[in-house]
């Protein structure tokens, strides 16, 4: 009985002991919480002066980098990108015509994510929580709720977001934001 209290002392000293090391371990993070498309994702949020681990944290919660998923409403892409509004930010960023058959690329398609970021950070005037909700909702409702005072754009205030899905979004982003940043925030 002693010799196995001992062990299980020992079990319990080794586990926290590894416990410590891996909670302060960066490669153990960036095992948990990769950034795949890394460099597209740099490139594209510097061409739009975004924060490339916003970018990231979208592109984690609204396809899990994964390059060719369509959802059932048809959004495209790494970053879910519903062809409509694909056209009309082609359209209005001046690209060619052949980026809508390229949506599918992980650089493509994060170039046009990142210029609908930077118009969404533009219409909401910073605010970025805003602009989390209305990539998700849609520009309109979100300015509807702030207009009729439905929902102030504060995360603090995010119960008042009156769709579940998007302040499940907004949530979901924000939490995979504030991973990135202590994972990776010094080295972008």
């Amino acid at each position: 009985m002693n010799l196995l209290r001992k062990k299980r002392l020992y079990l319990l000293l080794l586990f926290i002991l590894l416990a410590v090391l891996f909670y302060n371990s960066d490669w153990l993070g960036k095992m948990i919480y990769p950034i795949k498309y890394s460099q597209d994702i740099q490139i594209s949020a510097k061409n739009h002066r975004i924060d490339p681990l916003l970018v990231a944290a979208i592109i984690r919660v609204e396809s899990n980098y994964k390059t060719d998923l369509r959802s059932k409403k048809g959004a495209i892409g790494l970053m879910q990108l519903m062809p409509d509004t694909a056209g009309w930010i082609i359209e209005k960023a001046g690209y060619s015509k052949e980026t809508m058959r390229a949506l599918e690329r992980a650089d493509v398609n994060i170039e046009i994510g990142s210029w609908y970021l930077r118009s969404l950070f533009n219409q909401f005037s910073g605010n970025e929580i805003a602009v989390i909700a209305a990539y998700n909702a849609g520009p309109g409702k979100v300015k509807k709720w702030l207009e009729q005072q439905t929902w102030d754009g504060s995360l603090e205030r995010i119960d008042g977001i009156p769709f579940g899905e998007t302040r499940h979004y907004v949530r979901r982003v924000v939490y995979y934001y504030n991973k990135y940043q202590k994972i990776y925030g010094d080295e972008h």
